[in-house]
């Protein structure tokens, strides 16, 4: 990890992929009497940094699953993230290392299959058959109901960031922030399509009720095993993250099409 000196701790997140831009992030926080310190996303928190700058969704997921809250500047990072462009770093850098932003709650979802912690949802939570085409039965549930029970080759649980992605393109509500959640079925065998948008600040649970073809968990399409027939795949609610957003960061609709 590679440290600078000055004022407020600035932490950028470096993938390896991107040395310019991380020499650019460096250079505008130091010019601004920051104090800029770059390396992977748990070598950042390690440091305790004030702040964290994160290009790309990558990186922000990245962050998001460690359950840090320190603020984060995301940088292009899609949509449904209140990011800045690549074009006006250098301003918002400057409000960032003087403190002159607000932050908005972007919210996560700890995942457990059956008693087992799998991680940290940030965008999605998708069961899915690991073969195209094979129909299995899934049902959807809250503390107190069972929501609804369907057949489809698979069901997406997305946050109000990640209904913008694979739930959308499954034909998924995009969901404003503090909405809750959306329950979109993929590939759903009925005549018409359905979605559920569940209520903010309680559990959800997805069970495989009968598979035709082993089903696959993936948490923001990372690969997390099997699920068994009958076994809860439960998303809580997890402290928010916070992102900074400043003057130049684009508004929360701002990259949908």
């Amino acid at each position: 990890m590679d440290c600078g000196q000055g004022g407020s701790v600035i932490g950028i997140v470096d993938q390896g992929e991107t040395d310019s831009l991380v020499d650019r992030l460096t250079g505008a926080v130091q010019d601004v009497g920051g104090s800029p310190i770059s390396g992977a996303a748990t070598e950042l928190l390690e440091a305790d940094p004030d702040r964290i700058i994160a290009h790309g969704n990558r990186a922000v997921l990245d962050l998001g699953r460690t359950g840090t809250t320190v603020p984060i500047l995301p940088i292009d990072a899609g949509p449904g993230v209140r990011s800045v462009s690549e074009d006006s770093l250098d301003s918002a850098i400057d409000e960032l290392v003087s403190g002159r932003f607000k932050t908005a709650e972007q919210c996560r979802y700890t995942v457990t299959v059956g008693e087992t912690d799998t991680g940290v949802a940030v965008s999605d939570a998708m069961l899915v058959t690991e073969e195209p085409a094979r129909i299995s039965e899934y049902s959807i549930h809250t503390k107190d109901n069972r929501v609804t029970q369907f057949r489809a080759d698979g069901v997406v649980i997305a946050t109000p960031a990640g209904s913008h992605g694979y739930a959308a393109a499954a034909r998924g509500p995009m969901l404003a922030p503090g909405t809750g959640v959306v329950a979109v079925p993929i590939a759903q065998f009925a005549t018409d399509r359905d979605s559920w948008v569940l209520g903010t600040g309680e559990p959800v649970t997805l069970r495989v009720e009968r598979d035709d073809g082993p089903v696959e968990l993936l948490v923001d399409n990372r690969r997390c095993g099997i699920v068994e027939p009958g076994v809860d795949v439960t998303l809580t609610p997890a402290m928010p993250l916070q992102l900074a957003v400043v003057t130049e960061s684009e508004p929360y609709w701002g990259n949908d099409q």
